[in-house]
């Protein structure tokens, strides 16, 4: 296609041209003259303007109000954790016999979880079982033959006294007495000893026994019968050091990491709306714990426990959740529900110290100063600035200004 200048070139009028033209025909010089005309507007069309910038957009999403007079301060993400969890194992190394659980069960405060072989515990029950009956033995014995010494004793002192026997008689029988005596309190001291085993044998039968320390839910099963376990790990891959672990379901809180420069915004008893991210339409009551009082150096954020205030089966440990710190609005406070609307972090940048976005609208690129709040996953709230359902931009240059003609990508 020709130039536009070479265009302009084409009206110029031949004055040689037009003295040899035979009179009478001026309509053929106007034809010529709009075709020109023509040829000029449609080069300024497909040459003279710029090319409409290829962009991406996403629609900005209203997002419901928690009513009630409160909003949303400060929005994190974390997740569910429970505080009272724990790894069932024995108290004795052993080998399993039994086991009763399967994850999801849920079991009750000491019911019993998983068997361990006994057959040693028993052999040293039965041991002492045998010690102490032969403890007990003797100590009769003992006592039947102090029963016989007291009796040669009173003897002895009744002939001593009408001098039929020797003093040294009566001197013997007195010391075998004393001895007597002595031996039934040493053995009624091993008849204890004994009887303490035996309650101890009881105790390494009993510790077989694996039983539920509270009340919760199976979440995984580490043991199978035949394997070796220990409450002490070995080293090595052969021996389990539990035979489960078990969750109270009723302990389940969430724990969120708050950046540190807006720690100052979250309070003890805050009052939080809790989002799970297998279920985003189920809002939760919650609210503030505690602010644990140390900070994580490497990412800058504080944690912060949560408290669930319903609860659900459907809450389950290490779940995804998104939580909104609310503010109350005073009772005396006019109620007003300010929109709250998220867009892609992709689509807020910066013009100096104004937080701005792009929005489509007409074919074209227009500039909106945005009052921008929390950021939660790859969304970031909109406090002021948007209404909800605008295209915003959210791949475009670092060039792209106000009024510049925008057109969507095409999809590849």
């Amino acid at each position: 296609m020709s130039h536009p200048n070479e265009l302009l070139n084409e009206l110029r009028i031949d004055r040689s041209a037009k003295q040899q033209a035979p009179e009478g025909r001026p309509w053929l010089w106007v034809a010529v003259a709009t075709v020109a005309l023509v040829a000029i507007v449609a080069s300024y069309f497909f040459f003279g303007r710029e090319e409409a910038i290829e962009v991406k957009t996403a629609t900005a999403t209203a997002v419901q109000g928690s009513g009630g007079g409160s909003a949303s301060v400060l929005d994190a993400s974390g997740y569910v954790t429970a505080r009272r969890i724990a790894t069932v194992s024995s108290k004795i190394t052993g080998k399993v016999k039994e086991v009763f659980i399967e994850e999801g069960q849920r079991v009750e405060e000491g019911e019993v979880l998983a068997r361990l072989d006994a057959a040693d515990a028993d052999a040293q029950r039965e041991l002492a079982q045998s010690q102490l009956a032969s403890a007990q033995s003797q100590l009769a014995e003992a006592r039947a033959q102090l029963v016989l010494a007291d009796r040669t004793l009173v003897r002895q002192r009744e002939l001593a006294a009408k001098k039929l026997v020797a003093q040294s008689a009566l001197d013997a029988a007195e010391a075998d007495r004393t001895s007597r005596a002595s031996r039934l309190q040493s053995l009624e001291r091993a008849v204890k000893v004994a009887r303490d085993g035996v309650e101890i044998s009881a105790l390494g039968v009993d510790n077989t026994v694996i039983r539920a320390p509270f009340t919760g839910v199976i979440v995984a099963k580490a043991a199978q019968p035949g394997e070796m376990i220990s409450p002490i790990s070995g080293g090595g891959g052969s021996i389990r050091t539990g035979i489960g672990t078990l969750v109270d379901m009723d302990s389940l809180e969430v724990q969120v990491d708050v950046n540190e420069a807006y720690i100052g915004r979250v309070q003890p008893k805050m009052p939080v709306e809790a989002v799970l991210n297998a279920y985003p339409d189920w809002k939760i009551p919650a609210e503030v714990i505690a602010i644990v009082p140390t900070a994580d150096r490497s990412k800058a954020t504080v944690k912060v426990r949560i408290a669930l205030n319903q609860k659900d089966p459907r809450i389950v440990p290490d779940m995804g959740v998104r939580v909104s710190f609310l503010e109350t609005t005073p009772a005396s406070a006019p109620q007003v529900s300010a929109p709250r609307v998220q867009v892609p972090v992709t689509a807020v940048r910066k013009d100096g110290t104004q937080d701005i976005v792009f929005v489509m609208k007409d074919g074209k690129a227009e500039r909106r100063a945005i009052k921008a709040g929390g950021t939660v996953g790859d969304q970031r709230q909109v406090l002021a600035g948007l209404n909800g359902g605008e295209q915003v931009i959210v791949e475009a240059p670092d060039t792209l200004k106000e009024g510049d003609e925008v057109r969507l990508a095409e999809t590849k």
